[in-house]
């Protein structure tokens, strides 16, 4: 049935636009004055007679690759899928495209071809050649060797991005299994078992305020949030001790990364330690926030601010976890926006004000390209940031601000 679509095309290829179809009806004796429906109807019979000379042709006259199949030792690396290894070829095609993996070797593929009954092909079907110097031109011949098609097969490494999403729902959380006094959350990894990869200050928190009840800590549980729990920040008086050691406020917080409860007095920026290995490129940074400020701003000395709104923080930073020189590098309160190891960042900037669950979408502005390799040899970290307060690691905010967060989503890209 190939052969009869290719003499059809060849009997038309001649008239490629109207002027040419009536041109052609003019040699054929047609009057000039004759309107276009009398000579559509002509081509339409000269059709039908073709088509019924093309019925009485014998067997044997297709000259049709059918499939095509590529055999390789390790599909997975050289596929997307495992099906891309074989195609199906339709009778209008003549040009057959795989792309592969980028990193995939086509110098030495070997396509195996079904053809139509009887037809011979050159080069044959399961010969050797290499693809990465372009087409491989594939000749078929009809069993009656009358008629002949040209297939162009190309075998095309391709990068392909892929997006991944990774979900934070807060909805795995307990108090602290030693002391009860504080919770703690945790994600769902990949296998579906939970990690601790979420942080909180709220360990901090008790050494000022070890009588409070767990839901008057800075980071809390919202039960009902925007779907399912909720994490809820808010920024609290740390009492008669707090004002002792002028630490008078601490801003609800989470991130990714760890809390050093050792140096939490001491070196209260360097007791949060942003970031987790990160192997994805992030791309951008979603979720649902409520955010109140609290009525007074005050400053380190607990003094009210006059005309000042406390802002709350909501941003995710991508950044080189060693330097130059091999040495581990891990951001801290005091650099987690200002670090010259920042890949890319994602903030939100301001926060505005809203007692109703609104939408946030932010795309992470990259300031160098990323390391294939080095993203592979997990040497880039990740941290996801929240706080009550924006400035409340200077002690600086509004006691009673509070930032709800609720089905955050960081959704990657990475090429394959």
């Amino acid at each position: 049935m190939q052969k009869y679509w290719l003499q059809i095309a060849a009997a038309t290829d001649k008239m490629t636009n109207f002027a040419n179809l009536k041109q052609s009806f003019y040699m054929c004796g047609f009057s000039n004055k004759m309107r276009f429906p009398v000579i559509f109807a002509g081509c339409l019979v000269m059709m039908m007679l073709c088509a019924s000379c093309f019925g009485d042709e014998p067997d044997g006259c297709e000259a049709d690759i059918e499939t095509v199949t590529l055999h390789v030792t390790s599909p997975d690396d050289f596929f997307f899928q495992a099906t891309d290894s074989m195609q199906v070829v339709f009778s209008t095609d003549s040009v057959i495209t795989f792309a592969v993996r980028g990193s995939a070797d086509v110098s030495a593929l070997s396509p195996v071809l079904t053809l139509s009954t009887g037809a011979t092909v050159s080069p044959a079907s399961g010969s050797t050649h290499d693809f990465s110097q372009g087409p491989v031109v594939y000749t078929v011949t009809s069993q009656d060797g009358k008629w002949q098609r040209h297939y162009r097969v190309h075998v095309v490494p391709t990068l392909v991005t892929v997006t991944d999403t990774l979900s934070f729902d807060f909805e795995h959380y307990e108090l602290e299994t030693s002391t009860q006094r504080y919770y703690m959350w945790y994600n769902t990894l990949p296998d579906g078992s939970l990690g601790n990869d979420w942080a909180t200050a709220n360990g901090g928190f008790r050494l000022s305020m070890s009588t409070a009840a767990p839901m008057d800590y800075p980071t809390t549980p919202l039960a009902q949030g925007y779907e399912g729990a909720a994490v809820c920040l808010t920024t609290r008086d740390t009492g008669p001790f707090g004002r002792m050691a002028n630490k008078r406020l601490a801003a609800g917080n989470m991130f990714l990364g760890t809390f050093d409860l050792r140096i939490a007095m001491s070196d209260h920026l360097h007791a949060t330690r942003f970031g987790i290995p990160f192997t994805d490129r992030p791309d951008r940074f979603t979720g649902y926030y409520t955010f109140e400020p609290g009525p007074t701003v005050q400053d380190f000395y607990g003094n009210p601010i006059a005309g000042r709104t406390d802002s709350a923080s909501v941003y995710a930073v991508f950044y080189r976890n060693h330097d130059a020189a091999g040495n581990e590098v891990v951001l801290y309160g005091d650099n987690v926006l200002s670090s010259s190891q920042l890949v890319a960042v994602a903030n939100l900037g301001y926060v505005a004000p809203t007692a109703t669950w609104t939408a946030w979408d932010v795309k992470f502005e990259y300031r160098e390209a990323v390391d294939e390799q080095l993203l592979a040899n997990r040497g880039y970290s990740l941290a996801i940031v929240f706080s009550s307060s924006a400035s409340g690691g200077d002690f600086v905010g509004a006691i009673g601000s509070r930032l709800c967060v609720d089905k955050v989503r960081l959704i990657c890209k990475h090429e394959e």
